[in-house]
């Protein structure tokens, strides 16, 4: 079948990053609104004569030594001479992303950077705007199917191939040079959406993940009192459906219309200059929630998440209410077991647990000895069935007190290890709900008095870490442990 392409446009050679993401934004808003006039012109009636394809934007930079930036630099540098690309999708809302890994790698090199067009098609699906409707209308105004006249999304370009470090590219390159490619940013860009029922832009850089709608109601309580309040450093708060309440100081005006129906996975979004708010997400309960969730909010390349959850004390000395600050993990969850061995130690990292240790500090208002009173730090044991106190106890009990594990969940490993496999700093702060193995069982009337008393504290202290982070440079956030032998110059 004939192809119907635009013309193709040429490569460009730029030294000013913002030159260069202005390109880069140029190819991608001609190639996307080719696909749309098109599949347009289908709907009212007029069939293509042939295949319509149009191709992402590709990024392209050539490394000619071994020359690299300061080795305290955890990200910006190419580890070996080659060639390096990555295509590029949603230009608008990588925008700030790009123009700084851009400007490193420019910085760190002195080279050029070569931007023009792919040989990656672009999948109509992708290419469409949320107003666009892919269904069998469209399909039913031609003899052909669909697929027969646009490019589909095909999963050979969306595997995390780069991120699980099996990637093994021919000597000399092409080598990756992001973490994500184009179609596999596409993919879950658009079930954050589907999920969350909030577009990607809303996302903020600082994210907690939750089990429990009990704070996220606490969330939302606190979200909208520092809009009526006028708060110094967030600008807006949105809730799913794209519903926005603005600061008071910023006219406190509301728009949209929230969700009739609650998403999947709702998130919720704290909003500040350059996206350096907070956004939670209650992701319910499980490791294949807390695995699809973190598999997409990853390619928004966060700065820090954490986990805010409940969890089941296995220590006689801990109380409900106490805190478990996760310092390493015990793996039974195995969602990630063929993307990241069980052999791969998961490392605690320093910068978040002091931020998280030190915001216990700040809010509970307890010090040294004190604050051992009320958190422990050591290993959380994550685990794939709920009803685990239904297993074999002295099998299971022995596996728990070899790990000396503290405490157990369902989630926290799950984000840990996916932080470490797509190199987003991670974190763990669970509390205390019941005590299985000592016969503290939460009861209705306890839980509620419970998460009455504790929910509040501990969001406050999950918020209080996220504001220490904020406040340190984000090269000193995304440790160096994170980074492998050969790794990806973007963050």
């Amino acid at each position: 079948m004939k192809l119907i392409s635009p013309a193709p446009l040429p490569q460009k050679s730029f030294t000013d990053p913002t030159k260069a993401w202005e390109y880069l934004d140029e190819i991608y808003r001609r190639n996307t609104a080719f696909i749309r006039e098109h599949f347009k012109a289908l709907v009212q009636g007029t069939a293509p004569m042939g295949k319509v394809r149009a191709f992402y934007p590709q990024i392209q930079v050539s490394a000619i030594s071994y020359h690299s930036a300061t080795s305290s630099m955890p990200f910006g540098f190419l580890h070996s001479p080659g060639v390096y690309r990555t295509t590029i999708t949603a230009t608008e809302l990588y925008r700030n992303y790009l123009v700084t890994q851009l400007s490193l790698v420019i910085k760190n090199h002195n080279c050029a950077i070569e931007i023009g067009e792919s040989t990656t098609p672009i999948p109509l699906h992708f290419a469409a705007n949320g107003s666009d409707e892919l269904d069998h209308i469209a399909a039913g105004t031609a003899d052909l199917p669909l697929r027969d006249l646009f490019d589909s999304p095909d999963l050979g370009h969306m595997d995390d191939e780069i991120s699980n470090g099996t990637l093994i590219p021919p000597e000399g390159g092409p080598y990756p040079l992001a973490a994500f490619t184009a179609p596999r940013m596409d993919y879950s860009l658009h079930r954050l959406n589907h999920y969350t029922a909030t577009d990607p832009e809303h996302f903020q850089n600082f994210v907690i993940f939750t089990n429990y709608q009990f704070y996220i109601d606490e969330f939302c309580r606190l979200a909208k009192q520092y809009m009526a309040d006028g708060h110094p450093v967030y600008d807006s708060f949105t809730e799913p459906g794209n519903a926005i309440t603005y600061n008071k100081r910023l006219g406190g005006k509301s728009e949209g219309t929230p969700a009739k129906r609650s998403p999947q996975m709702p998130a919720y979004h704290l909003a500040s200059k350059g996206n350096r708010g907070v956004t939670m997400i209650n992701i319910g309960v499980g490791p294949s929630n807390a695995k699809t969730a973190t598999d997409h909010v990853a390619v928004l390349r966060p700065h820090a998440w954490l986990m805010l959850g409940h969890c089941a004390g296995l220590r006689n000395s801990q109380a409900l209410g106490d805190y478990v600050l996760g310092h390493a993990y015990m793996r039974e969850d195995h969602v990630l077991d063929a993307d990241l061995p069980l052999s791969v130690p998961i490392p605690a990292l320093a910068e978040v647990q002091v931020a998280l240790e030190q915001a216990v500090a700040e809010i509970t208002r307890l010090k040294g000895f004190e604050m051992k009173r009320v958190m422990r730090t050591g290993t959380v044991a994550t685990i794939d069935n709920r009803n685990w106190e239904l297993w074999n106890q002295k099998e299971i009990v022995r596996r728990l007190s070899q790990s000396r594990a503290i405490a157990l969940d369902m989630e926290s490993a799950t984000i840990a290890a996916n932080g470490f496999r797509f190199r987003v700093p991670y974190g763990t702060l669970l509390c205390v709900s019941d005590k299985p193995l000592h016969g503290e069982l939460k009861l209705p009337g306890m839980a509620s008095e419970f998460y009455r008393t504790q929910v509040n504290q501990h969001l406050q202290i999950g918020l209080k870490a996220m504001e220490i982070l904020r406040e340190q440079p984000s090269e000193r956030i995304h440790s160096r442990k994170l980074r492998s032998f050969a790794e990806t110059a973007f963050q």
